[in-house]
């Protein structure tokens, strides 16, 4: 057994070098990815930074003079603002604030505001969750400032004093661990240290949620969210049930949940029919004519098309038809009986009394309990809380409380209101086959290295073998690699929202696992062994009698480590002015405002084109770039400092585009939390890299490989237990003990959200509707209301468009 593995993976030659001829960017010998001096990477860096320089430039003259594209659209649903929100955003909408604010004032006053904005300005501005998402990145910025010095001051050093490799000061493996001879005792500071960066990582994200747990919670513990319950379950009886059978418990709210999935729709679409109407009906009534319009899409580009098909309509005639249309649509879906789904929205009075009920239904208890047989002797008894049933009413039976699933309920705002009809089967279902042809997708074309390998077989690449230039082996490379690893999330991201997840919450954490797992596979570990694709991955892990060209010394190749500096480069350079720019939002921009059919439209599409932040995504993406740079930080210490360069740029382009470009979204803890645990991978990864490079120098029975196999397993069953414990630790009774300040803080937040379960659009609640008290128009993105966006000639110019 012994021996095939080790005929499987042979390692050294028998002078313990690396044994030439093997593969490791594919299964033919490639020509483009070839080392040059110093790995390309001072090429790379210059080219990087010309891009971003240029990106930068182009997103600074698009924020002076095209800034109707890159701002925040506040105003897209004034009638749904609360009284948080109109505090939050009341501000921005005001006809007061027409002064030109300090950070519109420069060519760059963006940035050095973006530099100075506090803590409390996100707060106002973002809400917590955005608090959390760049106090996470600050927490890494601190890490990676500390492993930046030691991995420079240190390993470095200590690398460049070996003599494996040739002392020419241009090749970039003497800065690498490979540069080490087998035997070196040198090669226990390599270990010792990423022990250190181990606990490092741990402490500080210890601390950030720390800082996460001493915050106030914004979300009500107050209601429950019932699921399971019987189609014809009533609120009357859900009243009576808990009136019974929890006589100390005051019930203050029962909400049922309908299929309201066409009904928002309707309602939607008849706002917007609404709002276009009102457009040109204003219009008739400045300008005494009125407008026609071509009532396809990209009509309002083809205006001036007179072909058969393409006559133009009165707009006030047509939108009026719409309206009406749509008026009579919804009353009559109004009629239908709606379709019950088995889930209600329960609030009681204080927390303490949602946790008792939740206790009840949820948790474990194991002891000896009292109880009366014939009411004449009482009886002790051993009881588990398994199989046991939460306390009875008259109507329990009717009720099936056994099969009752409760938890606590999320803000509603997380609530993705029309998934919550597609439950049980046919939700698994749709996850599993859209997870299926996302894994299909990605089987195949899981890195670039299959294009170039492709390429190879070609003999494309010829013609360039000759150049040895930075330019063609190292840039476009890693280029290419960091336009399809940013590609990714965009097939992540839509694949998840076909899931149809039941809150925002859950959306962001399987967005954020999916997107992690399949940008380490992608960017890291397939490229470090040299595979193509998960297709390679798996015909070389299961294929016993292939030929076995492939092996682990394909991740300490002096150049490998090359390969890696230059993506981190190119994503904290490329990748930073790119995320600026937003090119995707632009483009969907573009085309929402092409195949507009009228100037109402088009003001409609600038109105809501602002969406929440997505920090699945974005957890994703930089957790990745930062579990690569952990896992080289020590076998190749020059990709530390870039690395924190990337940290640094990526914390200062989210906090400008959480600030101008993004709603804010309104998320669980858990989804914050869940990136922390993630992050931990990272030092693991570095571990792991170690302890297969210990092997194949030093065998198994080394020290340094007997230390790092235990370092390994006592971290990974420490992360298993400790996750463990966190799925299940709701069994346990003491997981709903409400504490005083808790108690305290859920009241002043239900005072204050006066949280209603239901959709935004359902909620009829006359404080949150006084248009009057904001901005008419303002174009795409604009936070801040100036007399350019208030005047009737702009829209009269936005009309002629």
């Amino acid at each position: 057994m012994a021996s095939d593995l080790w005929g499987r993976f042979p390692l050294l030659g028998d002078n313990n070098t690396v044994q030439a001829g093997n593969s490791c960017f594919s299964a033919t010998q490639s020509t483009v990815l070839k080392g040059v001096r110093f790995g390309g990477v001072p090429i790379v860096l210059l080219l990087n930074f010309v891009v971003f320089l240029v990106l930068l430039l182009v997103f600074t003259c698009i924020r002076k003079k095209l800034w109707d594209y890159g701002r925040l659209a506040l105003v897209a649903e004034t009638e749904g603002f609360n009284e948080i929100s109109r505090r939050r955003y009341g501000r921005m909408t005001s006809f007061m604030s027409i002064e030109e604010p300090e950070y519109e004032r420069g060519f760059c006053s963006w940035l050095t505001f973006i530099i100075r904005m506090d803590e409390t300005i996100v707060r106002e501005r973002c809400g917590m969750d955005a608090v959390y998402y760049l106090s996470f990145q600050r927490h890494l910025i601190i890490l990676l400032l500390i492993v930046c010095v030691l991995s420079v001051s240190v390993i470095l050093p200590v690398n460049l004093s070996g003599d494996l490799l040739e002392n020419d000061p241009y090749s970039f493996g003497r800065t690498t661990i490979v540069n080490l001879q087998q035997r070196d005792k040198l090669l226990w500071l390599h270990t010792v240290f990423a022990v250190l960066y181990l606990i490092l990582t741990v402490v500080l994200l210890r601390r950030h949620t720390s800082l996460m747990k001493g915050t106030k919670r914004e979300t009500t513990q107050k209601t429950l969210f019932v699921c399971s319950m019987p189609l014809t379950t009533t609120e009357d009886r859900l009243r009576t049930h808990f009136t019974e059978a929890y006589p100390t418990c005051q019930l203050v709210d029962v909400r049922l949940c309908y299929d309201v999935t066409k009904l928002m729709y309707l309602i939607t679409e008849s706002k917007r029919a609404e709002k276009n109407l009102e457009y040109y009906r204003k219009g008739l009534e400045r300008q005494g004519h009125r407008e026609v319009i071509n009532p396809r899409s990209c009509g309002h580009i083809c205006g001036c098309c007179t072909c058969r098909g393409c006559e133009g309509v009165d707009a006030v005639e047509y939108y009026s038809s719409q309206v009406t249309k749509l008026d009579e649509a919804l009353k009559k879906h109004k009629e239908t009986e709606p379709r019950a789904l088995g889930m209600a929205f329960v609030t009681f009075q204080t927390a303490s009394m949602a946790a008792l009920i939740l206790k009840d239904f949820n948790a474990l208890e194991c002891g000896t309990v009292s109880g009366q047989m014939g009411g004449q002797h009482e009886i002790r008894r051993i009881t588990c809380g398994c199989g046991k049933e939460p306390q009875p009413s008259s109507i329990s039976e009717q009720l099936k409380l056994k099969k009752w699933r409760v938890s606590y309920a999320t803000h509603p705002n997380n609530i993705v209101w029309e998934n919550l009809s597609v439950q049980g089967l046919c939700w698994w279902s749709r996850c599993l086959l859209l997870n299926i042809l996302l894994f299909i997708l990605l089987f195949f074309l899981t890195t670039p290295s299959i294009i170039i390998s492709t390429m190879d077989k070609f003999n494309v690449t010829k013609p360039i073998y000759y150049l040895n230039s930075a330019i063609i082996s190292q840039f476009f490379p890693t280029l290419l690699l960091w336009s399809f690893s940013a590609l990714l999330p965009t097939v992540v991201y839509y694949s998840t929202l076909l899931e149809a997840h039941w809150t925002r919450s859950s959306e962001n954490m399987s967005m954020m696992y999916k997107l992690y797992i399949f940008l380490i596979f992608m960017v890291l570990i397939l490229p470090s062994l040299g595979l193509t694709s998960l297709d390679v991955f798996f015909r070389w892990v299961f294929d016993t009698h292939s030929e076995r060209k492939l092996r682990f010394e394909c991740v300490f190749l002096p150049d490998q480590g090359a390969f890696f500096v230059n993506y981190v480069i190119a994503a904290a350079l490329v990748g930073s002015g790119m995320e600026l720019l937003r090119l995707p939002g632009l483009l969907l921009y573009a085309v929402r405002m092409a195949l507009a059919r009228s100037a109402a439209e088009r003001r409609y599409v600038k109105q809501n084109q602002a969406y929440e932040f997505e920090y699945g995504a974005m957890y994703g993406w930089t957790l990745c770039v930062f579990t690569v740079i952990m896992a080289y930080s020590i076998a190749c210490p020059v990709i530390v400092p870039f690395g924190f360069l990337y940290m640094i740029l990526k914390h200062l382009v989210d906090k400008h585009n959480l600030y101008f470009a993004y709603l804010p979204a309104c998320l669980d803890r858990q989804v914050h939390l869940g990136a922390v645990n993630q992050a931990l991978a990272a030092p693991i990864i570095c571990l792991f890299w170690l302890y297969f490079f210990s092997i194949l120098r030093t065998g198994f029975m080394a020290d340094t490989s007997l230390f790092t196999l235990v370092v390994l397993c006592v971290t990974i069953f420490i992360c298993i237990g400790y996750t463990c414990f966190g799925h299940f630790k709701y069994l346990s009774p003491h997981s709903y003990i409400v504490k005083e300040e808790d108690q305290n803080s859920d009241g002043a937040s239900e005072n204050s959200t006066s949280s209603v379960y239901l959709p935004k659009v359902l909620n009829h609640d006359p404080a949150s509707k006084s248009p009057s008290r904001f901005s008419p128009h303002l174009s795409y993105g604009t936070t801040d209301t100036s007399p350019a966006f208030l005047s009737t000639e702009e829209e009269q110019r936005d009309s002629d468009i």
